[in-house]
């Protein structure tokens, strides 16, 4: 074996090496990352409950920056959602923590009319296919309407559903949480 073929098989070696290395750091990272914000969400969801802001601004360039500094001059943490247009028309979905002092702020901001609802969050499977259909088809059959469907940034699915029918989805939701934990 020449010199160069040992000196690229010690590099590879010592390539995969760090890269192995630098996956598991990466893995142990996340892991951290996502059992600190679980465990965050806990909590804050036990003292406060969460509640989707929703905004409908203008369809306009700058419209998403002025709500975005109303809320953080405010000190209101988004922690999940987004804005849709749709004929002209932007509405903004956020999950927030505090509700009050979100609408407040987009309030005071002039920023469009705006909504303080509560909430339902349910957990998926994220390594198996299909979770989101089923859960919304055992959701529509018990005659659930769901307004608003989006993520938070733990992964869980957020739902705003009309007020009449909170307490079927709250029974799906229960049914569907014990399916998975058993």
């Amino acid at each position: 074996m020449t010199r160069a073929t040992m000196t690229r098989q010690t590099m590879t070696r010592q390539t995969m090496t760090r890269q192995t290395m630098t996956r598991q750091t990466m893995t142990r990272q996340t892991m951290t990352r996502q059992t600190m914000t679980r465990q965050t969400m806990t909590r804050q969801t036990t003292d406060h409950p969460m509640q989707d802001l929703e905004v409908h601004l203008p369809d306009r360039p700058g419209a998403l920056a002025d709500l975005g500094q109303a809320l953080g001059e405010a000190g209101v943490s988004l922690e999940g959602g987004g804005v849709f247009t749709h004929a002209g028309q932007a509405v903004a979905h956020y999950l927030v923590h505090d509700g009050a002092r979100a609408l407040r702020a987009v309030t005071a901001a002039g920023l469009g009319p705006s909504v303080v609802r509560d909430v339902e969050l349910a957990s998926l499977d994220q390594e198996t296919p299909g979770q989101l259909g089923s859960l919304a088809r055992r959701l529509g059959d018990a005659g659930v309407n769901v307004l608003v469907q989006y993520s938070d940034h733990v992964g869980n699915l957020v739902l705003l559903v009309a007020d009449d029918d909170v307490p079927a989805c709250r029974e799906v939701l229960a049914r569907w949480g014990s399916r998975r934990r058993g």
